[in-house]
């Protein structure tokens, strides 16, 4: 069944770079309604199953919840931004570095990196160097889209960590009722203080945040939250490399997204550092929590 919900999961996410960058609407609203919409399914299922777990949250629950809310919200206002700027390929590939900031924040948090983790995180810091190297030839603005992926990429490794540290208390529906909320509030008052219009779409563009609502939001992100009851943040992060071929290949064909070959060989050189990273950084079967 896990394996299951992670196929749907990969499913999930890989539509949601090509749905957005082929949604008419701004960066911060297309952020914002899908954190809206799924708050709105999640809420009256939360308030009828999960009303005696609401009432007996911690303050400790409450602040990692904020934690990864706040992170979800830079997340998806860079990562979103970026996808209007640079090819879905190349900001796919560079926001998956997740998995290296994950690496790299258990290391500040005192864990043991091996030296394979270190040549991995080598080999795909290589793959971000081709990738803007070759953007930097196409245009300014693709290389501003790099960077806000980049940033957007270690604000999904806060998300994921800080979700594994509440998912060991938590079920995935007061879990993502939380998160979601408390991201779709930060980036309400954001776009709010920015200007942005986050109405007067044509149906078109509704349809795509719906659409990536449904995908990404409800099947691929909240499966993913409940997989962190299973496995660890990295071996999650791991899950998530296979969205970087399964959005290039959508958006190549919703799209019809080309990216120069050198955007493919920098995508490559990343999935096979993470690769390197995961499998050699993974955690033995002990330290992995149990499903509930």
């Amino acid at each position: 069944m896990n394996v299951l919900l992670a196929v749907v999961g990969v499913l999930g996410v890989s539509l949601s770079g090509p749905l957005m960058a082929g949604t008419n609407a701004p960066a911060l609203a297309i952020a914002f309604w899908r954190n809206a919409f799924a708050e709105a399914v999640l809420v009256p299922v939360a308030a009828a199953r999960r009303r005696d777990e609401l009432r007996g949250l911690t303050r400790s629950d409450l602040r990692t919840c904020l934690v990864s809310g706040a992170a979800l919200a830079l997340h998806f206002a860079t990562w979103v931004s970026a996808l209007k700027l640079t090819s879905v390929a190349a900001a796919i590939a560079l926001v998956s570095m997740q998995v290296a900031w994950v690496a790299l924040i258990g290391r500040l948090r005192g864990e043991h990196v091996p030296v394979p983790v270190v040549v991995g995180l080598l080999i795909a810091i290589a793959g971000v160097v081709v990738i803007t190297g070759v953007d930097l030839t196409l245009s300014a603005d693709a290389v501003r889209g790099d960077l806000l992926a980049l940033v957007g990429g270690f604000a999904a490794a806060v998300y994921t960590v800080a979700g594994g540290s509440a998912r060991a208390r938590l079920t995935t529906t007061t879990y993502t009722t939380l998160a979601y909320g408390i991201c779709a509030v930060i980036l309400l008052v954001t776009a709010l203080v920015l200007g942005v219009d986050l109405v007067g779409f044509d149906s078109a563009a509704w349809a795509g945040i719906v659409g990536v609502t449904i995908t990404a939001q409800l099947l691929g992100h909240s499966v993913l939250n409940h997989l962190l009851a299973v496995y660890s943040p990295v071996v999650v992060s791991l899950i998530l490399l296979l969205e970087v071929p399964g959005a290039a290949l959508l958006a190549a064909v919703l799209l019809g997204q080309a990216p120069a070959v050198g955007v493919y060989a920098g995508l490559a050189l990343i999935l096979a550092g993470l690769a390197v990273v995961v499998v050699r950084g993974r955690p033995r079967p002990e330290e992995v929590p149990l499903a509930e």
